[in-house]
């Protein structure tokens, strides 16, 4: 069956389903009426002041979870005014037992405990809102909304106050918000959606004040209305936050090592601010920025030859991110695939592309990242709901420097690069309908002209339509790149690990040493189900199908992040979603997967299908598991680029458990086991977390992992030519990974905290049993390589040594593939606003990668611990003090 006919005959199908389904949700919008001040409000907690006997309470709360469409078991009523500045909101937290309020204490933006969270849709535009969340210890949180309530951004960070109080009727707060942090239109009399939610920790429920059916699929286009803001003045937002850095560096000293005496100093100074453009388009910038206090990645390895992706921590580039991000596909159904993204912030100061030559007695200094000379980012919303992003970026010319015997030279290894990122979404038919597109651009200066492109270019345009009361959907994309450079550069770029256009087979690419250019092509579309008629028990039944490609010249990765070209991914997802409590569930999930791929010449790659379901009992214990069989599985990559090479078949099983996390300690066990048939692959991995909290200010948990890893012969190890081809040397690999996490969070008070982070690691692969590959797509798995004998291979000093036709003479080697990778990694951070949106930070980082290449026989665990702590870590000592000046 070709591509086309099954398109059609999918999209048919769920068409058709689609019709079928008649539908019954029906949200009657509240509305609430509020009024400007006329007297002073004392932000203390308490709302006594006379002020607020202006407007009547707010209340007739519905539960949201368990019991949804029930009266709640602590009824919630709240009182909304204004003045020119400010929006005011006054909490009655209604609890018949007060001693049992939980005043649970945690960063911004953990939520614990009580709490009480106001979301503001001040665009009306029916998919994105502002949400202030405030616990009754007094910590707030705060995340931007976006998709509908699909997407939530904990990162944005706005400047508001607030207070809480107890009493003998429960808990009170008052909360004021600048009219400068939220977005809106200039019309003279307001109409803003919202929604009040209220949570009852020791019960774990959630009550609000719009009645909104899980089975809805919505959330911000459901929200009641606040009627009333009347002759607000635009605020236009003006931030202007300097800061000063101190930092020293102590490490193991290296003698004779001009760049390694043992301990260095720094300081730096730069500047972010905030302008509003009009009173919905905000421009943020950074000049020379410092992320020192954000917490270290995560130790990661991988020997498949697939690159790693991190998650993006810095402020300036996780604010706003909704704006920016584009990924290519986004499945229900998950998928490697959906890492792929056309704008991935980190590739912005990065570590340097360029490493240079050193000598025997020569020393380096290489800068660990790009230095960042400036950012720039232009978003926000119109009232007539075009969404507008900018993102402009450049990076320093970075020169490493060698050292020989005094005499100092420079290599340049990255040159000056400017980054650029352009978005823009328009909203119509209430938020049913959205179009968008996004272009992106990369433009480096001279210098590393042989492996770096000199420009890069890609875009996309995209849509998304809803219809049947946003419980249907249709999305997609169309996506183009095109990078440009030298010749080496290109050919780099056509045979590296992402592309392979060497290799053997239908393709429908090749290599090119001539090209100064590459131009690909991508898409998804995705058709699906998100909310309808509920069944008896409340279930709901949901799915996504969809297709995505990946053309063989597609390449994002200067600015984006790809793990593979030359793809076409079908993928299905169905859900049938208990959402009401029955029987001894709160909740229950019963999800099918199913996977399909091919690559633009037509071969059949890769299929799987998959079961999982999940549950919350109504001890509010949790628990979920999963199989997953995969039945046929080709790999273009695994042997970089010689030819095509067929992996064995093979089931998976997942297993979790998390006990209650409302109680003073909780854990969660979890388990993954995959076999491969023909006894070919095992991959055991256990996990374990334990998080216990003595007092309501302090959080402390313990986690560890063990994953032991087995490939009977096709782990690839090297390509080597001989005699006019290349061999493929592949092996039985076993592969130890343990990795231990310690976290601690302990709040003095709500805006002062300690944070601790410490993470050892260790990987150990250990290969045997060396082969090549003479038969790739073999259907027998022995078949498929010649193993070497006892008389045609040797190992030497670190060297294999081959003689395939055991005449004596060596016919070629490879380097021994076993490595040990120890890391340790760790942050203690002292945290205090001191005034809202002004920080000090006290900052202790260690990070020690030693060199434990050799210690291959030790115990894997004892081998982590007598490398891990060894003295030559680094040790960084910083303080950061920023101040934030709000107009």
């Amino acid at each position: 069956m070709n591509k086309t006919s099954l398109l059609i005959i999918l999209f048919t199908f769920f068409f058709l389903a689609a019709r079928s389904d008649p539908g019954d949700t029906v949200i009657v919008k509240k509305k609430y009426f509020t009024k400007q001040l006329n007297s002073a409000i004392t932000l203390d907690g308490i709302p006594s002041e006379e002020a607020w006997n202006l407007v009547e309470w707010g209340g007739d709360f519905t539960q949201y979870q368990p019991n949804e469409g029930k009266a709640p078991s602590q009824q919630t009523q709240f009182k909304i005014l204004y003045d020119e500045r400010f929006l005011y909101i006054a909490y009655r937290c209604y609890d018949l037992a007060p001693d049992s309020i939980v005043k649970r204490m945690g960063r911004r933006d953990e939520f614990p405990g009580d709490w009480v969270e106001i979301n503001i849709d001040s665009y009306h535009d029916k998919r994105t809102a502002f949400s202030f969340t405030l616990s009754v210890s007094g910590v707030r949180g705060d995340e931007f909304v976006s998709n509908d309530g699909n997407f939530w951004d904990a990162s944005w960070n706005p400047i508001w106050f607030s207070k809480t109080h107890i009493d003998n009727k429960g808990w009170t707060a008052e909360v004021k918000i600048p009219f400068s942090q939220l977005r809106y239109g200039n019309e003279t009399e307001k109409t803003w959606g919202f929604q009040v939610t209220r949570r009852l920790f020791r019960k774990e429920e959630r009550s609000t004040w719009q009645y909104i059916p899980q089975n809805s699929g919505v959330w911000v286009s459901g929200f009641g209305e606040l009627h009333g803001l009347k002759n607000i003045p635009v605020h236009r937002q003006v931030e202007i936050a300097p800061y000063v850095t101190a930092q020293a560096d102590k490490y193991k000293k290296e003698e004779g090592n001009p760049f390694a005496k043992g301990f260095d100093t720094k300081l730096n100074a730069g500047v972010d601010g905030k302008f509003a453009v009009t009173n919905d388009l905000i421009l943020d910038f950074t000049i020379n920025p410092d992320f020192g206090q954000v917490e270290a990645d995560p130790s990661q390895v991988r020997i498949d030859g697939y690159q790693n992706f991190f998650d993006e921590k810095r402020p300036f580039f996780i604010e706003s991110r909704n704006i920016f991000d584009y990924q290519l596909t986004g499945s229900e159904a998950g998928g490697d695939y959906d890492a792929d993204l056309l704008f991935y912030s980190r590739r912005i100061g990065s570590s340097p592309h360029g490493y240079p030559n050193v000598g025997t007695g020569e020393y380096l200094k290489l800068p660990q990242n790009t230095s960042i000379l400036g950012a720039a980012k232009f978003s926000g919303k119109t009232k007539n709901g075009w969404s507008i992003g900018v993102l402009e970026s450049i990076t320093e010319r970075e020169m490493a420097t060698i050292d020989n015997n005094g005499q100092k030279r420079k290599e340049l290894v990255e040159p000056l690069t400017n980054y650029f990122v352009g978005r823009l979404q328009k909203d119509s038919k209430d938020g049913n309908t959205i179009l968008g597109g996004i272009i992106t651009g990369v433009t480096r200066g001279d210098g590393l002209n042989d492996i770096l492109h000199r420009h890069a270019f890609s875009g996309g345009l995209d849509f998304l339509h809803f219809w049947k009361k946003r419980t249907w959907y249709i999305r997609g994309n169309i996506v183009f790149s095109h990078v440009q450079g030298s010749k080496e550069a290109i050919l780099n770029t056509q045979t590296s690990f992402e592309h392979l256009f060497q290799r053997a087979g239908d393709r429908e690419a090749s290599v090119d040493s001539n090209r100064t250019s590459l131009t690909g092509t991508g898409g998804t579309i995705r058709f699906g189900k998100i909310g309808g008629r509920s069944g008896r028990l409340g279930q709901v039944f949901k799915f996504e199908t969809g297709i995505t490609l990946r053309s063989p010249e597609l390449e994002l990765n200067d600015i984006g992040f790809m793990l593979a070209s030359d793809e076409i991914n079908h993928f299905t997802w169905a859900g049938l979603h208990y959402q009401k409590p029955f029987w001894f569930f709160r909740t229950a999930r019963l999800n099918y997967n199913h996977w399909s791929k091919w690559d633009y010449g037509g071969k059949f790659l890769y299929q799987a299908f998959n079961f999982n379901s999940h549950a919350t009992f109504r001890n509010n214990w949790q628990s979920g598991t999963g199989v997953t069989w995969n039945p046929f599985d080709v790999s273009n990559n695994a042997l970089r680029g010689v030819s095509a090479m067929r992996h064995p078949a093979g089931i998976g099983h997942n297993l979790y458990v998390t006990t209650d996390t409302r109680k003073k300690v909780y854990a969660n066990l979890s388990f993954f086991n995959a076999w491969g048939f023909d006894n070919a692959i095992k991959n055991n991995e256990v996990d374990l977390a334990i998080y216990f909290q003595p007092l309501d200010a302090l959080l402390v948990s313990l986690s560890g992992s063990y994953i032991y890893y087995w490939r009977r012969q096709d782990q690839f190890v090297s390509n080597i030519d001989y005699n006019n081809t290349t061999r493929s040397i592949v092996g039985e690999v076993k592969q130890k990974t343990l990795r231990f996490t310690a976290r601690m969070s302990y709040n003095i008070t709500p805006d002062l905290t300690v944070q601790y982070y410490g993470q050892p690691y260790i990987t150990r692969p250990l290969y045997d049993n060396f082969a090549y590959v003479s038969d790739p797509l073999a259907k027998k798995y022995d078949a498929r390589f010649h193993v070497f004998k006892s008389n045609e291979i040797s190992y030497s000093n670190g060297e294999y040594t081959v003689d395939e036709n055991t005449d004596g003479i060596p016919d070629y080697s490879f380097s021994k593939p076993d490595f040990n990778f120890v890391q340790f990694r760790s942050n203690l951070i002292v945290r205090w606003e001191y005034k809202r949106g002004s920080e000090l930070y006290l900052v202790w980082s260690q990070a020690n990668t030693p060199d434990a290449s050799a210690d291959l026989d030790t115990p894997i665990a004892r081998s982590l611990f007598d490398n891990a702590f060894a003295d030559q870590a680094r040790n960084i000592f910083l303080i950061k003090w920023t101040y934030r000046l709000l107009r």
